[in-house]
């Protein structure tokens, strides 16, 4: 049987007895208790003197053995059991024993100062001792209250993950700490789970609780609330009814359910967190797969079209399907090859190739890459980019670039400049991708770097897969850089990419002047 299982069947069992039949049956026991100690003194002292009597002891002896009478209340019973008890002796001492007998009246004062002593040395005793015992009586409370604390906390690790745990806490904490009732309010789900014959109650005590930030104690002594904390952030609330509680119990018990409910919902992100991590292998293995399945084929479309239309022997109409066969064939070898590359960064198997590389001709080797492409575009290059340098992989960082370019030359106005520049910014080498266009909204402005995301605005604007700004990201995170885009009505639009600089080389250091003596 699991532990839940085991749970669920005890709490079944709790739950069949009437609680509130329990709690009186305690009450009646405890009252009983008492009533028997106010009677055993007085029983106990009357035979002692009736056997003293008539065996005529004296009055030191008899003394002797009512004191005896009254300490053992004292240690079985309590203080005020044994008060009454040393009140009756000392009567029954001076009625009995000292002359003349069988009166109340003391003609010696050396007997009147034998009767204050013995009643004073009675109520110190008893009260030392009913103390002696009250301490007793706390130490092992406070022993049973931490084992059943440490119960809990050991019997929270087997909690079954796979439910909710609120009501299992309910339940483990009704069956450990034979409470009356439970009830359990988590702030996050705003989820409230309660048993017991009064949990209505307890469920409104539980959510004052929370909503209050402050714990709380009933008159009757039985019933007690308190705040779940994650350190000082209240996260739920808690209220409890018993006869064996104290603040103390609660606040632990309070604790103990605060790390519990905290605890499952680190596991729920774990879990989710590798669900997700999990899907995205998943993805990225399909798309790898389809990826390097479509370039064959693709390879062999695109050579023949190409044939066909370098062999020119097609009629106009059929050099013009061929012509569409050769240009959407082109389209879908670009995009596979970007499938290709976004999958071997998702996976991080792509190893840079490192190298000093000149911002400048970074950017010339990107434009030369998409001549084509910015035909009849004016392209500007800021002064600012010569005599920086960067550390990295050249052709991915040619690719990310370029797709900042891509992405200008099909969103920019036609015949407005696109601009690039670059500076050195805090320790970054930042390079800017300027173009004159409608802007990107503010919510889009994140998302368009997420992969296949394309606004609404520039969808049916231009062809596009809404891979390429994903890819840009990815190639920056792969050098340990990143990208955003800022975007404007009145000033157009700019993607940055910011990579570390590269590291200086011996000469690039200021040799120290040396001064002749």
């Amino acid at each position: 049987m699991s532990s839940a299982a085991a749970i669920r069947g005890r709490t079944e069992r709790a739950n069949s007895r009437p609680r509130g039949a329990s709690n009186w049956r305690r009450v009646f026991l405890l009252g009983f208790r008492r009533l028997r100690g106010y009677l055993a003194g007085p029983v106990a002292v009357a035979l002692i003197t009736t056997g003293a009597f008539h065996l005529h002891l004296n009055l030191s002896t008899s003394g002797s053995f009512y004191f005896l009478v009254v300490v053992m209340v004292a240690m079985t019973w309590g203080f005020w059991e044994a008060s009454v008890t040393s009140l009756i002796a000392v009567n029954c001492l001076n009625y009995f024993f000292v002359p003349p007998v069988l009166t109340w009246r003391v003609i010696d004062p050396e007997n009147w100062i034998a009767l204050a002593t013995f009643e004073i040395t009675a109520l110190t005793v008893s009260r030392l001792s009913a103390r002696v015992k009250g301490q007793a009586r706390a130490e092992t409370r406070q022993r049973v209250q931490v084992e059943k604390l440490y119960e809990l906390s050991r019997r929270i690790l087997l909690l079954d993950r796979s439910r909710t745990i609120a009501p299992q806490m309910v339940a483990l904490i009704q069956e450990i700490f034979r409470t009356e009732s439970v009830a359990l309010f988590d702030a996050r789900p705003a989820r409230l789970d309660a048993d017991g014959p009064q949990s209505a109650a307890l469920e409104q005590i539980a959510r004052n609780a929370y909503l209050r930030d402050a714990a709380s104690a009933g008159l009757d002594g039985q019933t007690w609330s308190e705040v779940l904390r994650l350190g000082s952030k209240p996260i739920g609330g808690i209220a409890l009814r018993g006869l064996e509680l104290d603040r103390l119990t609660v606040a632990a018990v309070a604790s103990l359910t605060a790390i519990a409910l905290e605890r499952a919902r680190s596991f729920e992100k774990e879990s989710r967190a590798e669900a997700a991590r999990q899907t995205e292998q998943l993805r990225t293995a399909v798309l790898d797969a389809l990826a390097h399945a479509f370039k064959t084929p693709l390879t062999a479309i695109h050579t023949a079209s190409s044939g066909l239309l370098e062999g020119g022997r097609l009629a106009p109409g059929d050099a013009e399907l061929a012509g569409l066969i050769d240009e959407q064939t082109g389209h879908l070898n670009r995009l596979t090859s970007e499938l290709l590359q976004m999958a071997r960064l998702d996976a991080a198997r792509i190893k840079l190739q490192r190298e000093r590389i000149s911002v400048l001709t970074l950017i010339e080797d990107v434009l030369a890459r998409h001549r084509e492409q910015l035909h009849g575009r004016r392209v500007e290059i800021a002064d600012s980019s010569s005599g920086l340098e960067v550390y990295g992989d050249r052709e991915l960082l040619v690719t990310a670039l370029g797709q900042f370019l891509d992405n200008a030359s099909k969103y920019s106005t036609p015949g407005s400049p696109i601009v690039l520049a670059a500076e050195e910014n805090l320790g970054e080498i930042v390079v800017a991708v300027h173009n004159e266009g409608p802007p990107i909204g503010a919510a889009d402005r994140e998302r368009i770097f997420e992969r296949f995301y394309r606004t609404e605005q520039t969808r049916h604007r231009a062809p596009g897969t809404g891979l390429g700004l994903s890819i840009a990201r990815k190639a920056a995170e792969a050098h340990g850089g990143r990208t955003w885009v800022v975007s404007e009505e009145a000033h157009g639009t700019t993607f940055y990419l910011a990579l570390p600089p590269a590291p200086k080389k011996p000469y690039d250091a200021v040799p120290r002047q040396c001064s002749d003596r």
